[in-house]
This record gives structure tokens, sequence and C-alpha cells, in this order.
């Protein structure tokens, strides 16, 4: 493990994070941070509080307590346009693309200089990594298959020109084929040094992308360590993840 997870301020740091929904106490007491550069495979069986943590670390949810920064500012009463003008990305679940613009409107609307003023993710670039986006240009984001929506997804992400991505469950339900370019298209994400949070129920695979791990459980930190030392405590992963 290299010293970018444990070097320099990180780009998201929160501390003691409880969030409910209603009377309902999700997270109880969560630390995480995430770096520059390295990438976070986040656990847990269903139900556990993943996607509820990626939406407290972004401003989703409004019942929450804790200390969150990013970038350096204290965003512990933020909302989500405040995160995402701090340079953080986010794929949601449900892919959130705007199904009467074309694929070309989706992204074109979306780019922007980063934080910094860089312009890493062209449109060119995107249409690069995406092929198949380059196929579908004038197509409306209703007419894309689930593979190819959640390939838009990500694609207008990066035209934000983040330092950071969130992406929450990003090969759900798709093909098996889709799911494997999915994954090559995270591995390029990952050497271009963008900080990336991965949340996937294939834990195999997160672990093979990421450098660090967080497993939840009833929306507890439990396990947390680079990845390859986890990776050799099989008992504990198969504890808590059921495998």
């Amino acid at each position: 493990m290299n010293d970018k997870t444990t070097s320099g301020e990180p780009l998201i740091d929160a501390q003691g994070l409880h969030a409910w929904y209603g009377s309902s106490h999700i997270l109880h007491g969560i630390d995480f941070r995430l770096h520059r550069g390295e990438t976070v495979g986040l656990l847990g069986r269903n139900g556990m509080g993943k996607s509820t943590l990626i939406r407290t670390l972004l401003g989703h949810v409004r019942q929450r307590e804790g200390r969150i920064r990013v970038q350096g500012r204290d965003l512990s009463k933020g909302q989500p346009y405040e995160v995402a003008k701090l340079g953080i990305a986010y794929v949601p679940e449900g892919r959130g693309i705007f199904p009467t613009l074309t694929v070309k409107e989706n992204l074109v609307m979306a780019a922007r200089a980063g934080l910094r003023g860089q312009r890493d993710w062209t449109f060119e670039r995107i249409l690069e990594t995406f092929p198949r986006l380059s196929e579908r240009l004038g197509n409306l984001g209703s007419q894309l298959s689930g593979g190819e929506q959640q390939m838009l997804s990500i694609g207008r992400a990066l035209m934000t020109n983040p330092d950071a991505i969130i992406l929450d469950e990003a090969t759900e339900g798709l093909a098996p084929l889709i799911v494997n370019e999915i994954w090559r298209v995270i591995g390029e994400i990952r050497r271009s040094g963008l900080a990336t949070l991965v949340v996937d129920r294939n834990y195999r695979t997160v672990m093979a992308h990421s450098d660090r791990l967080l497993v939840l459980e009833k929306g507890r930190r439990v396990l947390e360590g680079p990845a390859g030392e986890l990776q050799q405590r099989p008992e504990e992963l198969g504890r808590y993840l059921g495998v």
C-alpha cells in the first residue's frame, strides 16, 4: 500500500457520522476518509448502510450528525450542490440521466473545468473511453440500454472534471459483458489518478480494484484496511459479507 492513503489532507474527511430516516437510526458513528488518488471499496450486505453513508457524505440525508469536511471545508451542514462544486462527482444507483436529452446533450451540459481549471476529461476523451456512446450521440437517454445509460451516467460525471467520483452499484442489473466494460472503465479512472469510492455487490472485483476497503454491518464500521491485507482474512469477510 502506498502512502497516498495516509499523507496529506483528505478530499473527504468525515468523523462520527450518524444518520436517520425518520425514527430509523441507520448510521452509528462512522468515520470515513478518501484521499487524493486512492480508490476505496465500500462493502456490506444489503441494507447495512452503504448508500446511506454515500448520501450522508453528499448532503442528501437531512437527519445527520457528525463532522464532514470536503477539500478542507466544513460541510457538516452542507447541501449537495456545495459538495458537487468542490469537485465530488456522484453516479447514483438509479443513473439519473436526462431521458429527453440526447447522449451528446447529456454530456455537453455537464462539461466544465475542475476546481484547479483542469480539463482532463474532454468530450473526445469520454467518447474514446466509451466507444458505444459515440455510436449513440443522437439517441435520447430513454432510448439507451441499461448498460449504455450507465456509461452515459459515468461519462457525464467525468465531464465535470472532478477530483473524486463516487459510484453506487455501477454494475447492478447489467449483462456480464457490460459489467466487464464498466469495470474496465473504473480501472481506467483509477489509473488516471482520480479518487474513487466504489460500491458493488461483487466484493472480489471491488477488492481487486481498490487500495483500501471499508466494511459496514448494521450502520457500523466493522472492518477497514488495505485491500491486500483484508483479502488475507477471508473468514472475517465471510462473516460480514455472507460469502
